[in-house]
């Protein structure tokens, strides 16, 4: 049995899955995540100072989940957290038009990186209540993420105030995960990379071989 099968073999027994929140400051991670994991109450969210570990059940799957600070004197320190991640969540102010140049930057720093070489990247464009914010299309042009052909992708909007589409985006997150790493009966799932746009955004689905 190849070291991959191993791998896959005991990822099915654990059902667990490792998945890293990273953006900018301010972006809205810890708001995410409370949301996600059924907390109504976000009127008292403090920045992020360094990490916050949270675990849940998410379709039949444990996710243990990497909030990780995103001040730029934290953002060296990213790297720490990237070993065995399944996916990153790439979480994005649509209302920070000043500093999406710095997004980008940091995002395709991310996708270089050997130890997520592979790894799912869910998009999160938060903050799509704010009158005047940029939509998920826009978005997703200016973070060149037509341009990724290493990882497979998608782009959510979403608002953390709200909830709207946050599930939507953790399902795709977490059903392309484990599409990847585990086995569906006798035969393991295709490992072809894409990169899709929701369709909620009018985006396009593109696949590369």
């Amino acid at each position: 049995m190849g070291l991959l099968s191993i791998i896959r073999k005991n990822k099915q027994k654990e059902k667990e899955l490792r998945l890293l929140f990273l953006g900018l400051d301010n972006a809205g991670k810890t708001t995410i995540l409370k949301r996600v994991n059924g907390q109504d109450d976000i009127s008292q969210v403090s920045p992020t100072l360094g990490f916050d570990i949270k675990t849940f059940v998410h379709k039949g799957y444990t996710l243990n989940v990497w909030d990780v600070g995103g001040q730029r004197s934290l953002r060296p320190y990213w790297r720490n957290y990237f070993e065995s991640t399944d996916a990153v969540v790439w979480v994005v102010d649509s209302g920070d038009r000043s500093r999406l140049e710095d997004c980008r930057e940091e995002l395709w720093s991310l996708l270089g990186e050997e130890k997520l070489a592979g790894a799912t990247i869910l998009i999160l464009a938060n903050k799509q209540d704010i009158q005047g914010s940029m939509s998920a299309p826009e978005i997703a042009t200016r973070l060149g993420l037509e341009e990724i052909r290493s990882h497979s992708w998608r782009i959510q909007p979403c608002s953390a105030y709200t909830g709207e589409n946050l599930l939507q985006g953790l399902d795709w997150c977490v059903q392309d995960v484990a599409r990847r790493i585990y086995f569906h009966g006798t035969q393991a799932v295709s490992s072809h990379v894409s990169s899709s746009v929701s369709s909620s955004v009018q985006g396009a689905v593109q696949r590369v071989g």
